[in-house]
């Protein structure tokens, strides 16, 4: 289920960051500039974008890894919690 989610989160962030990178080229489009001025703000605009999604991505990137490894760990001890409880009633009968 915390993979759906991390997956989830991953998804509307990058839809939300490709909004608003088609918003802003669509806003320079129509925006009244020479064609050299309008193709560079395009390409300032596409750099921008192409940044923070890299950025988003390693960030949500790291936060799943460390989720996905405080989980093991949950795991790992309620294992241990449930061998150690196997093997004290094995003792104890």
């Amino acid at each position: 289920m915390s993979e759906n989610r991390g997956s989830t989160v991953l998804e509307v962030t990058l839809a939300f960051l490709l909004g608003g990178a088609v918003g802003a080229a669509l806003g320079v489009l129509f925006a009244p500039a020479a064609g050299k001025e309008t193709r560079e703000k395009i390409k300032d605009t596409a750099e921008k974008v192409r940044d923070t999604v890299i950025d988003t991505y390693g960030t949500v990137l790291d936060k799943s890894k460390e989720g996905i490894g405080k989980m093991k760990d949950f795991i790992e001890e309620k294992k241990e919690r449930v061998r150690s409880a196997y093997k004290g009633s094995e003792t104890g009968v």
